[in-house]
């Protein structure tokens, strides 16, 4: 409990048997860096006041400290003071080794507030600006962690093995809130969704479902109603211009281009991304440390299976670098996946742990996995147009050709959509046909395939008419909807289709060891037709994509190296045995997964 003379203690416990040497506890109370602090057990390293005397950081050694409750005593002159209590907790037994996901795992990314209702009680909590109106697309809709509690059974029905829910911490800006990347205080969960015990509840339902759980963090910025944006710790806890504001110019490429100039350079790392998320200054030790302690504490404290990092190449990179670096030297076997928002394979190399790209200019990102950007921009694109030399089925070929640039290929996160960018179903125009196809590479190609929520009953958003447009509700999350999508007697028939797909072939890939983290070999598509192989040992797995609108008939000659001798197999998608002896038939707009005998 924090004494009253203190508004803030934060991280607001710890753990003992934790990797880090040193804790940095942040005091926040009126002018309390007039007191001096002393802890009769716990070893104090370093006291640190800032410019703003509201502000203390204690540092003590953390590493062999014992569970148990201790002592801060806070004296100023010759008065008594005050005491603050201090909790090291015992930790979690193996917590260091988690595993993360990876390839292996089908993850699916929502967005709390337009998934389920599952609590209408804190659609609108009086501390928070932002109320509940659902009728308003980019207002709040109620949507909360109750609400996925109880839509797990329809996750892991559908082949789900991994959720990434937008962020849920609190976010108190007065509009458009829902999206929870303004936050207003990184230790808590936004008590319109719940509370910080309800979402380490979500951890725990999931994983006894053997299901895991990724929290979307950022590094980059705050919101501009962050608690402590109304009294910083120092003018540089952010990053301020003498002329005021300044926004970023977007340009991620300063941050590898050799002929970039300074303060071009500078913009992108040091300009807010928007006016109401100021900056954060990760060449502050203090403020940087305090990022590393945050993630950590929720790793830890909701038994998280990894993070994926928002706005990951706006940060400073040396700064960013290092906060990934201690994350991952906590938890060896976690993962983290950072948005690169780039459109060159090399581009987004260069920020994976150990790019060679990267070791040119002696950076190491240690970022395990990068959003593969590349091949969701090929695949808006490739579904509706007829193979030229440089378009259909040929577009992502030319995509997996550059996978030489990867350090890790396995650890490249596929997808043909999320939450900022157009929808899959409005960019295939509602064809079924493409979406079988779509989410068939997707399935089946390297890496991490990421599903955004409804895609699977075939929801539909137009960007252009706002973000709040691909951010729809989930039919049948709230008391009263009229379609309830998350049952098979309530989905529609047209529903039903794209669930059933969808359905079979992601619970077919959870035990496809070939797809997790077999080699990929790949022929040059012809007619329109894209055929690959994913072989892991004895185990091969043939991919048809037939993108062409006429049936096709395909010499089977041409493929021996990836058939190796294999005459025969069972497409998993219609159930069918293959004879694979000399031609394959393959019906027009049709997706075929032949498993080898």
């Amino acid at each position: 409990m924090t004494h009253a003379q203190l508004k803030r203690v934060e991280p607001p416990f710890w753990w003992s048997g934790m990797h880090m040497e040193e804790l940095q506890i942040l005091l926040y109370g009126d002018s309390i860096s007039d007191y001096e602090v002393s802890s009769d057990v716990l070893e104090i390293t370093e006291v640190k006041s800032t410019e703003n005397p509201n502000y203390l950081f204690v540092t003590i050694k953390a590493k062999d400290v014992k569970p148990g409750e201790y002592s801060f005593r806070f004296k100023k002159g010759g008065n008594t003071g005050f005491i603050q209590q201090y909790v090291i907790k015992k930790r979690r037994e193996n917590s260091a080794l988690r595993n993360g996901f990876n390839s292996s795992d089908m993850i699916y990314l929502l967005m709390p507030d337009r998934f389920a209702n599952g609590n209408p009680s804190t659609d609108s909590v009086p501390p928070m600006t932002e109320k509940a109106s659902r009728k308003q697309p980019g207002g709040r809709h109620g949507g909360d962690i109750k609400g996925i509690i109880d839509h797990l059974d329809y996750l892991q029905d559908l082949g789900v093995t991994t959720l990434w829910s937008t962020p849920l911490n609190e976010d108190n800006d007065a509009n458009h809130s829902y999206h929870g990347y303004a936050q207003s205080d990184v230790y808590n969960i936004d008590p319109r969704y719940g509370t910080n015990e309800e979402y380490r509840e979500l951890a725990s339902e999931l994983h006894k479902k053997d299901m895991k759980l990724i929290m979307d963090y950022v590094t980059n910025h705050w919101g501009i109603e962050h608690w402590m944006m109304k009294d910083l710790p120092m003018h540089d806890w952010i990053h301020q211009f003498p002329e005021g504001f300044k926004n970023t110019n977007y340009r991620m490429t300063t941050q590898f281009d050799t002929h970039t100039s300074i303060i071009d350079k500078e913009i992108n790392e040091k300009g807010w991304f928007v006016k109401s998320m100021p900056d954060l200054n990760q060449s502050n030790p203090l403020m940087l440390n305090y990022l590393i302690q945050n993630a950590i504490w929720w790793i830890e404290y909701a038994d998280l299976d990894g993070l994926r990092v928002d706005t990951y190449s706006y940060n400073e990179k040396e700064g960013i670098a290092k906060w990934t670096k201690a994350i991952m030297d906590e938890y060896p076997n976690l993962n983290i996946v950072g948005e690169i928002w780039m459109h060159e394979p090399a581009h987004i190399a260069y920020w994976q742990k150990d790019s060679k790209i990267g070791a040119i200019q002696n950076f190491n990102s240690h970022l395990p996995t990068v959003m593969d950007f590349p091949l969701h921009d090929v695949m808006e694109r490739l579904f509706g147009e007829r193979q030229d030399w440089d378009t259909g089925m040929i577009r992502a070929y030319n995509v997996l050709a550059s996978d030489f640039l990867y350090p890790d290929t396995n650890n490249l996160l596929v997808f043909t959509e999320n939450h900022d960018t157009q929808r899959t179903n409005t960019k295939l125009k509602g064809s079924l046909a493409n979406y079988k196809l779509a989410t068939t590479l997707l399935a089946t190609t390297r890496g991490i395939p990421q599903l955004y929520y409804g895609t699977e009953i075939g929801m539909q958003g137009d960007k252009d008419k706002g973000d709040g447009d691909i951010r729809r509700d989930f039919p049948g999350g709230w008391e009263g909807d009229t379609n309830n999508a998350f049952t098979q007697s309530g989905r529609t028939k047209k529903q039903e289709e794209y669930h059933a797909f969808t359905k079979k072939l992601f619970n077919w890939r959870k035990n496809a060891k070939a797809v997790h983290t077999g080699c990929l070999l790949h022929y040059v598509p012809e007619e329109n037709v894209y055929i690959y192989f994913r072989i892991l040992e004895e185990r091969r797995i043939m991919v048809v994509l037939n993108n062409n609108t006429n049936d096709q008939v395909l010499r089977l000659d041409r493929f021996s190296e990836g058939l190796n001798g294999k005459s025969s197999g069972v497409d998993i998608l219609s159930g069918i045995e293959v004879n694979l002896k000399d031609k394959l038939k393959v019906t027009a707009k049709t997706p075929m997964v032949i498993e080898l005998d």
